[in-house]
């Protein structure tokens, strides 16, 4: 007698597409949402695919049940064949960051518990973040040896200046939601049991607005991180020319004169 296939693994990244938004979820509760290979492998097919996605225009990624994303599974590390951790960062880490940062697509990330180690990282490659009056952000490296990774040492010096970034990533300091506010890393703080509808309001009005020009004005911003202010208005000139030849854009003009919501189609 043939024996049954063994159950496939339950996925632990949950995508949901309405509205023209597709929702995000890292789904190991238990585990606070630590990152373990599958996982790492699911959440960069789930952007790539929201991405390459016609019938999607924001995402929203968030977390199950009370963290965010506790960062990498250390349990995972212990393992006797764990590869090295620079091969990790190489190999799966770092492509989920550049996902995210090339998603044409803007990104909400719907903090709703605590954003620590690498968990952090993927907060701050999102390109709005609001958070739970109960979510917190640590880096936490410094507490077992390893240095901030995942674009966590490019992004908190461009978002938060030099000295506060030294300050969280030499002494490991940890953030409130309402210390994240003060200091700009969040737009937003609300109560826990808002977050969901509060993420999905703001997608909703990305989701409604001209798909080009926003993903235009996406790689304005990134570039503007390293550039020069000369090169900063040659690439908002060129990006301007070709945004300005987008039926998006004609539409946006009708509607304005005619005193009516635009209707982008993203052509």
């Amino acid at each position: 007698m043939e024996s049954s296939p063994a159950p496939a693994p339950a996925p632990t990244v949950r995508v949901e597409v309405a509205d023209a938004i597709a929702t995000i979820t890292l789904a190991r509760p238990a585990a606070l949402n630590a990152l373990t290979i599958p996982m790492k492998l699911e959440l960069r097919a789930a952007i790539e695919a929201a991405a390459a996605d016609p019938a999607v225009r924001a995402i929203v990624l968030t977390g199950e049940g009370r963290a965010f994303c506790a960062g990498q599974d250390l349990k995972e590390r212990l393992e006797p064949d764990a590869p090295p951790l620079g091969e990790e960062l190489r190999e799966r880490y770092n492509p989920i960051v550049v996902a995210m940062r090339q998603c044409w697509k803007p990104i909400v990330g719907a903090i709703n518990g605590v954003a620590a180690g690498a968990g952090f990282s993927l907060a701050l490659a999102c390109d709005l973040r609001i958070a739970a009056e109960t979510a917190s952000f640590v880096l936490a490296f410094g507490r077992i040896g390893l240095v901030p990774d995942s674009g966590a040492t490019w992004f908190l010096p461009r978002l938060l200046g030099a000295a506060k970034a030294a300050e969280l990533a030499l002494l490991d300091e940890p953030l409130t939601a309402a210390d994240a506010f003060r200091l700009g890393l969040v737009s937003r703080v609300v109560p826990a049991a808002d977050l969901a509808a509060e993420a999905r309001a703001i997608a909703l009005r990305l989701a409604a607005m001209a798909p080009y020009a926003l993903a235009a004005t996406k790689e304005a911003l990134d570039s503007a991180f390293h550039s020069p202010l000369r090169h900063a208005l040659d690439l908002e000139a060129a990006l301007q020319d070709e945004a300005g030849g987008t039926a998006d854009h004609a539409e946006g003009i009708a509607a304005f004169m005619e005193k009516r919501p635009p209707r982008f189609t993203g052509e």
